[in-house]
């Protein structure tokens, strides 16, 4: 028994000082190990494909032997997914770990105190973090005013301008349901000489602040150098953030919004077009992928741009960079930088772009960056390489019908990506670029309006837009929630939907004249009408100043005649969306038109084909005054016109609601001031919203003249000053928009057989050829 516990004694002691032996060897080996394997740096994983790939091209491209591992440590196999792989970066290219460098930038423990700082309310949301109850009048924004000394920049003046002449806009904070500041907060970078102080104090001092509850705030730039954290340099509590850049793991989901970074020189109103043209087929371009702009030596943002040049093959694929930037960029220079900065100035950046079926957006110093913008306006498929930002709009803009969204960390895969697109996919994401750019970003004024829709269908949820509005023509801007909910109650939703326009039409005769007899113009236009078998109903729009006629005044029709007195009675109040209007079709017309019935049904005809656009028979055209610099009306006999008359001419009864609720109320004073002018800015409305031209139908040369012969001294075309104030007009509407969205047409449809000289019993439309 003796013998048998001295012998486990003996086993249990041997064992024990194996024990310790092994955990010296490891001690020894850790100790031997150098520096660099203990400070692993942050860059991306990639597949052991894409490993072996990148370690092969460094050695053909740069003639450099591989860093030798030490020679006591083990070697490391792809299995062991936890290690990090070694970095793109050369050791020129590596920030050094210096002492110095590593005190410049913020540990992991101070990147989430400043963000639990800035963001103590990061469970917001619209039900948690927002008082409804501001917004039961109706969605207005306040904006206050500002305080004496305080500095803003042409770009936040920008934003404010934008909402002050939009339709949400109220000078009282009692009915506010959002409030912005007059703070500018757009660039909170202390290095940055537009860096506002004290914005704190500020803030909390403004009386209704509430912790930042029913407030937006915008912001562009927020971090410095050398980290660029999402620090604002004050808590933004409760309040909304539209912010550039935005990081995912911040990002508050359906409360802060996402907004696009741009330039100071993005235009308030208007902006450029797209580059996309009908002539652009088939959708190949010269370049397949291209990418031009600074390469960071060291820093965050270096390492995808540091990398660009192993799928650069100067054909189809150009990925240019430059380290020349920056004061102090020559002394972390590296082999490539003379390389590089040569071949960068044999392009042009703009050729680059437009020529060009992708562009690469890889992410900078912050997440996103003007190229993103630059690339949609040049109908180039931006990709996208920049993990973790929160896409501008992606509440509601479905981005993959417009770009590819890739990893950072498998950039070796992009080419063979791009290169699997086919033509027709290519188109399709190139025209989407195209209208995202313009429905949304061409301008600071459709930024700033996109995010306040946005949160306006959040209030307001059971008339918000669905995916198919804010993604299809003409976009979320244009199809107001508030008439409909339901796509297939706008006109430009048809084709997508499989329906078509119904098959009956409401005319609207708008009436400024006392009626006098049974012969009166009116009562012809009414009978002639009427006998239309595509007529459901006629309206009259009474707005005179004297008492209606009795009913036995008025002819005996087919169809229901409903006479409607104006309240206002002025010239806008011819297109209030009127609740008696049941069918989608309206056929509008002034009282001293003159058609047959052969006429309309024609016109009703051909406006079933184009359901979106103004169909009718008066046409005037527009031209660019040189001596003057400004807009032109004409009403001369061309081949060439841009504007249809709503004296005579269909539409679709939402442009009624879209007229009376989105053009501004300063405009339908103006013209409500001149009683002049409607037809025109129906115009300009409708053709900003369908970028087309109107169609004019048949040739109706004698329509002007018949009405001048007609009309009575209270007659709008026997005013003399009735032709200077449509130039007016012209330029007013123009500056509006910032832009001048009337397009130039040649087209006229007529009657199949029109004119042929053939039998008049085998044509349809037999009365139209007599007129």
């Amino acid at each position: 028994m003796q013998a048998k516990k001295r012998y486990l004694l003996v086993s249990v002691g041997a064992g024990l000082l194996f024990l310790i032996y092994l955990w010296g060897l490891q001690i020894g080996e850790f100790q031997q190990q150098p520096y660099q394997y203990q400070q692993l740096p942050q860059y991306p994983q990639y597949h052991q494909q894409e490993y072996q790939y990148y370690h092969q091209s460094r050695e053909v491209h740069q003639h450099q032997p591989l860093p030798q591992r030490s020679p006591s440590r083990p070697p490391r196999h792809w299995p062991e997914s936890t290690e990090l792989l070694e970095p793109y970066l050369e050791g020129g290219e590596q920030e050094e770990d210096s002492p110095q460098l590593h005190h410049q930038h913020t540990s992991p423990r101070e990147r989430r105190a400043i963000r639990d700082i800035i963001y103590k309310n990061k469970r917001c949301r619209m039900e948690t973090c927002f008082d409804f109850a501001r917004c039961q009048t109706g969605f207005r924004v306040y904006i206050y005013p500002p305080q004496r000394g305080d500095e803003i920049s042409e770009t936040y003046q920008k934003i404010l301008t934008s909402i002050e002449e939009s339709r949400f806009h109220t000078k009282d904070p009692t009915r506010a349901c959002l409030f912005i500041l007059a703070v500018d907060t757009l660039d909170r970078d202390q290095l940055s000489a537009q860096y506002v102080q004290n914005v704190r104090l500020r803030i909390q001092n403004l009386p209704t602040w509430n912790d930042g509850r029913n407030h937006l705030i915008f912001n562009l730039y927020s971090g410095t150098w050398p980290d660029y954290t999402e620090d604002l340099g004050f808590e933004v509590g409760q309040a909304m953030l539209a912010k550039a850049s935005a990081d995912m793991v911040n990002f508050r989901p359906n409360f802060d919004i996402s907004i696009p970074l741009f330039s100071k020189d993005h235009p308030l109103k208007g902006g450029g077009i797209g580059y996309l043209t009908l002539n652009d087929a088939p959708p190949s371009r010269k370049y397949l992928l291209v990418f031009k702009g600074k390469r960071y030596l060291t820093g965050i943002g270096s390492e995808t741009r540091n990398a660009l040049y192993h799928i650069h093959n100067g054909e189809d694929i150009i990925l240019l960079t430059t380290c020349k930037h920056g004061k102090d960029w020559e002394k972390h220079k590296d082999s490539r930088c003379d390389r590089d900065n040569e071949e960068y100035l044999k392009f042009d950046y703009q050729e680059l772009l437009h020529n060009s079926s992708f562009c690469l957006v890889p992410r900078g110093r912050r997440l996103g960056s003007f190229r993103f913008l630059e690339a949609l306006q040049a109908a180039c498929i931006p990709v996208i390489l920049s993990n973790g930002w929160e896409l501008p709009f992606s509440e509601v803009i479905d981005w993959r019908k417009a770009a590819i969204v890739g990893d950072e960390r498998l950039l070796l895969q992009v080419p063979s990506i791009t290169r699997s697109v086919g033509s027709d996919r290519i188109l399709a994401l190139r025209q989407q670029t195209q209208f995202l750019w313009d429905a949304y970003f061409s301008s600071v004024t459709k930024i700033v309006l996109t995010t306040l829709e946005i949160i306006q269908d959040r209030v307001d949820s059971h008339v918000s837009r669905n995916g198919l509005l804010w993604n299809s023509l003409p976009g979320g801007l244009y199809a107001l929630p508030q008439y409909s909910t339901d796509p297939v109650q706008f006109p430009f939703y048809y084709a997508i939907l499989g329906k078509s326009p119904a098959q009956q039409f409401t005319a609207v005769i708008h009436t400024v004249t006392p009626l006098q007899s049974q012969i009166s113009p009116v009562v012809k236009l009414i009978i002639a009408i009427a006998k239309s078998k595509f007529c459901a109903q006629i309206v009259v729009l009474w707005n005179f100043d004297k008492p209606l006629p009795p009913r036995n005044k008025w002819p005996s029709t087919s169809v229901p005649l409903t006479v409607v007195e104006g309240q206002t009675k002025t010239m806008s109040s011819r297109f209030i969306p009127h609740g008696v209007i049941l069918t989608d079709a309206i056929l509008s017309l002034d009282e001293d038109s003159v058609l047959s019935t052969n006429e309309v049904d024609f016109a009703f005809i051909v406006w079933q084909s184009f359901p979106e656009r103004i169909v009718g028979f008066p046409a005037r055209s527009h031209y660019w005054d040189s001596s003057r610099s400004r807009w032109g009306y004409t009403s001369k006999w061309t081949n060439d016109y841009s504007m249809v008359l709503t004296g005579a001419a269909f539409y679709h009864r939402y442009y009624h609601y879209l007229f009376t609720h989105y053009v501004p109320a300063s405009l339908l004073t103006m013209v409500d001031g001149m009683a002049n002018c409607e037809d025109i800015l129906m115009n300009f409305l409708v053709s900003a919203v369908t970028k087309q031209p109107p169609i004019k139908v048949t040739q109706k040369k004698q329509y002007k003249e018949t009405m001048m012969s007609q009309g009575s001294k209270s007659s709008r075309w026997a005013d003399p000053d009735h032709f200077a104030q449509r130039q007016t007009c012209m330029n007013a509407f123009s500056r509006w928009l910032g832009l001048m969205p009337l397009v130039h047409s040649q087209m006229r449809l007529d009657p199949v057989l029109f004119r042929d000289q053939v039998s008049i019993l085998r044509k349809k439309y037999r009365d139209i050829e007599r007129l």
